[in-house]
């Protein structure tokens, strides 16, 4: 049974609108599902924000929603977006399909009518709201998840996105998993014996660990980093190691807040270290080598590019030309893109013949049938999770560092 305080019985009793019993109503069965004592208060939700996801159903719902009275249907803590599938602006430059356009503003309008913020980002702890250690979250995006629990130490679990839109509602998640101190505990442990030289290398690291974890609930634990990451490359490697294994969490010693040492992290003595070599990371780019050399399209995302990100990609690409063979996709948040327009950075990618893409993420965005009203089947990028996702959507992925991936487009087959 679970323990309901005075706020929350009136929430689901209807007495503080429709939109929250029903919330309540769900939160309550997956609370039971997973034999959580109580509720837990949180601060801030992210949700996922594409048709996509939604479906017709979905959008539907949150319609539904929209028709009460506003003080029953806003949400009653800061809720922002995971990106939408559609950057309007640039629809007609990725033939993206016509179909989806009118349930994505759709969509949008139904979110705003709750209160929520369209702030269409995965990388909202860099851009938004980054949240403190012991903090309390609802977020549904895996790569965002990943980096609040292990980069920040605040905590979460995978929130699909009935759950987030309903936390939203209420303000209240199931207290399980990830909110608990036990769930939080190392259980296999991994020693990097080389340190990975870039964004790519980061995220193949955590493909290799993610491909090994044997449950949700198994927490890595990395030791051998020597000096600390940076914010892009913790991004790069979490997101892989969630995309790869559905993991929430790692502690990465000496520099995650919840591992300072070994000790921290572990109940018992720590377990014998599988060892990460260069051979091991290079043993991820070979596993997406293809037999040839044609390159369709060239997608930069899943994370969306940082500032630091999108101006490293605008030195890379100045001064060259993309080869009219390839397409080359840039997607990153609005907030990062309004910095790159009046920064120039955004003028200096798109000369070259570079498409920036504002609040998607390439995946998203109904990716098999852009796929198919381009042309586009060999895909290359310097991010880890992408691979792995869109293989399933189709394509013929390939992994190289960012280098490499413009070097490839300027010539128009891998280089």
């Amino acid at each position: 049974m679970v323990k309901l305080n005075d706020d929350e019985r009136a929430m689901l009793a209807g007495q503080l609108g429709e939109p929250r019993r029903l919330s309540m109503e769900h939160i309550l069965e997956v609370g039971r599902f997973f034999d959580a004592e109580d509720l837990v208060e949180v601060s801030q939700v992210h949700l996922m924000a594409d048709t996509e996801s939604t479906g017709e159903a979905g959008l539907q719902y949150l319609e539904m929603l929209g028709t009460y009275p506003e003080g029953e249907r806003r949400v009653r803590v800061p809720t922002v977006t995971d990106p939408l599938g559609c950057d309007f602006a640039k629809a007609d430059r990725i033939n993206y399909p016509e179909e989806f356009i009118a349930q994505e503003r759709r969509l949008s309008a139904a979110f705003q009518s709750l209160g929520i913020l369209i702030t269409q980002t995965c990388i909202n702890y860099q851009t938004i709201l980054p949240p403190v250690l012991g903090e309390h979250l609802a977020y549904g995006d895996t790569g965002s998840s990943i980096y609040a629990n292990s980069v920040m130490g605040a905590r979460t679990n995978f929130q699909g996105g009935p759950s987030a839109l309903a936390a939203a509602l209420t303000g209240r998640v199931p207290r399980y998993g990830f909110h608990l101190d036990e769930r939080r505990r190392g259980t296999n442990l991994w020693e990097l014996r080389c340190r990975p030289e870039s964004l790519s290398d980061w995220g193949a690291a955590g493909a290799i660990i993610g491909r090994a974890q044997g449950s949700y609930w198994e927490v890595p634990v990395i030791v051998g980093v020597d000096g600390a990451p940076t914010s892009d490359e913790l991004k790069q490697f979490g997101a892989a190691l969630a995309s790869f294994g559905s993991t929430p969490l790692f502690h990465m010693v000496g520099i995650t807040p919840e591992a300072p040492d070994l000790a921290s992290v572990f109940d018992d003595p720590p377990p014998d270290a599988t060892e990460i070599a260069r051979a091991d990371i290079d043993g991820i780019y070979s596993g997406y080598r293809p037999g040839d050399d044609k390159l369709d399209v060239v997608v930069f995302a899943a994370p969306q590019l940082s500032l630091i990100e999108m101006q490293t990609l605008g030195l890379l690409l100045r001064d060259r030309v993309v080869h009219p063979d390839v397409t080359v996709l840039a997607a990153t948040s609005p907030e990062i893109k309004a910095a790159c327009d009046r920064m120039g950075i955004t003028e200096m990618i798109e000369t070259s013949g570079a498409v920036v893409l504002e609040g998607v993420c390439f995946y998203q965005m109904h990716a098999r049938e852009i796929g198919k009203a381009n042309g586009w089947r060999r895909l290359m990028s310097n991010s880890a999770k992408i691979v792995n996702i869109l293989g399933g959507y189709g394509y013929e992925p390939v992994l190289g560092t960012m280098e490499h991936c413009i070097d490839s487009a300027v010539a128009g087959r891998i280089a």
